[in-house]
């Protein structure tokens, strides 16, 4: 018996080295399908000009107000860190520690500089910080993290569903399925509230387990009150997009980009580099302007984490040093 457990092992190894790898190919698989998928509608867009491919991307910029557009970035990326930081705070001084506003507002924003590479391991860096400075538990910050996640993505299906219904002659076919997606996650919201608060599923284990702390401590007002603290940053991204998409030839109302941004905020959040999935979205919302809508999507959207991330810097001394220090 003692000879199969080594060979188990290394079956596992080998199991386990395969799963990372794959986790590690997936973002760059991602990246290369949207990126090629990029290069043909670019491609037959400057083919159609009678233009080379890089003159016709570079046409794209040449119009563009550049202050005006800094005019409006640069706030709005502000008064993210803001209202981010908010959230973070309220959540963890719900579930987890008695914690200060100017306590939580350096770390979150020294984790935009880890949401170059993923936001969920910005959000793990929160849950490190948190438990080497204060002594919370690891997995019950982790929970917290999780319950955010959750909330954001509920905070999205319900602005793109009120988007879609206000503007529902004006959106391609493919929107219409929103409202029922929307259907569908308040179905499993009512269940899976159900569940951790103990009223059904009683007797099954894993749910006391730490990583759903935050879920079984939560009430309804909760996921509610994140939702509604997340609204501003909603309301001025769909004014912020809409504005600026305008500077670079693009028109919409603000009621299509309230429709349109949540779905490009879904694919923001997909695994890669440079958010391609986000720029990959653009093309397919407003197919006739595929060289403007790949500039505006690559700009907006890197500029936006580049920025944080340069705000982050500002405070990566003072977290490391309590993280560490």
């Amino acid at each position: 018996m003692n000879a199969t457990i080594p060979s188990a092992g290394i079956r596992s190894s080998a199991a386990d080295k395969k799963a990372k790898l794959w986790q590690r190919l997936l973002p760059l698989l991602i990246t290369a399908a949207c990126f090629a998928y990029l290069y043909s509608r670019l491609s037959r867009g400057a083919a159609a000009e009678g233009s080379r491919l890089l003159p016709y991307l570079l046409r794209s910029f040449e119009n563009v107000s550049w202050p005006r557009w800094l005019v409006l970035m640069i706030p709005y990326c502000f008064l993210y860190l803001v209202f981010d930081s908010l959230v973070v705070w309220s959540v963890i001084n719900w579930f987890n520690a008695k914690i200060r506003y100017a306590d939580i507002l350096p770390i979150r924003a020294s984790a935009y500089i880890l949401s170059l590479v993923n936001e969920q391991v910005s959000k793990g860096a929160i849950a490190l910080y948190l438990n080497r400075r204060d002594g919370v538990p690891g997995w019950e910050i982790g929970s917290s993290m999780l319950f955010l996640m959750f909330c954001e993505y509920y905070s999205l299906m319900l602005w793109g569903t009120v988007g879609v219904l206000l503007r529902w002659g004006r959106f391609q076919p493919v929107f219409h399925i929103v409202p029922w997606i929307a259907l569908g996650s308040g179905v499993f919201f009512v269940l899976f509230h159900l569940f951790f608060s103990g009223r059904i599923g009683s007797g099954i284990v894993w749910r006391e387990r730490p990583i759903f702390r935050a879920f079984r401590l939560a009430k309804v007002r909760h996921y509610g009150a994140v939702i509604a603290l997340r609204a501003p940053l909603v309301i001025a991204g769909v004014v912020v997009y809409t504005l600026a998409l305008r500077l670079f030839g693009g028109s919409v109302s603000f009621g299509e980009m309230l429709g349109y941004l949540p779905v490009i905020f879904f694919g923001a959040a997909m695994p890669g580099p440079m958010h391609s999935v986000a720029i990959l979205f653009w093309v397919l919302l407003f197919p006739d302007r595929p060289g403007q809508m790949t500039a505006f999507g690559f700009v907006m959207h890197n500029f936006f984490i580049l920025f944080n991330a340069a705000v982050g810097l500002l405070f990566l001394r003072r977290a490391t040093r309590e993280m560490f220090g």
